[in-house]
């Protein structure tokens, strides 16, 4: 079982059910992969999707996200600010990444690149098209 963060924008991208990445929404749902997070990306999930569609809607999407038995929460207690210099938002993603021992951070955001060149703690860091065509 493969366990993913899936980074915020990622996430909104694959919940329409017109967009070419809604399997990715779907295949969580249907349990194929393990979502990691934690209360933060939780947060930071219902604040953003709020300005793109609802808050109601923002908050059954992660009230799905957090009910789920294929979600795993990991709250980390050692930030390591891999991406404080670039987008200390981000952070978030990866130090849930490292804490759940995630196999990928599925983003679109390029800031996450520049963790290729870290060597310790290794990340694998995967587009949507990258994780999309895992699925397939």
């Amino acid at each position: 079982m493969r366990h993913i963060v899936l980074d915020t924008n990622a996430l909104i991208q694959s919940l329409p059910s017109k967009s070419r990445y809604h399997k990715i929404w779907e295949a969580f749902l249907s349990g194929v992969f393990s979502l990691c997070v934690s209360n933060e990306i939780l947060s930071e999930y219902e604040e953003i999707l709020s300005t793109h569609a609802s808050p109601e809607v923002a908050r059954n999407v992660v009230e799905a996200i957090a009910r789920h038995p294929k979600t795993i929460y990991r709250e980390a207690y050692f930030h390591f600010h891999l991406l404080s210099d670039i987008d200390k938002d981000d952070d978030k993603f990866v130090d849930c990444a490292i804490t759940a021992n995630a196999d990928y951070i599925v983003t679109e955001d390029n800031h996450f690149t520049t963790l290729k060149q870290i060597d310790f703690p290794k990340l694998t860091i995967l587009s949507l098209d990258e994780f999309y065509n895992t699925l397939i």
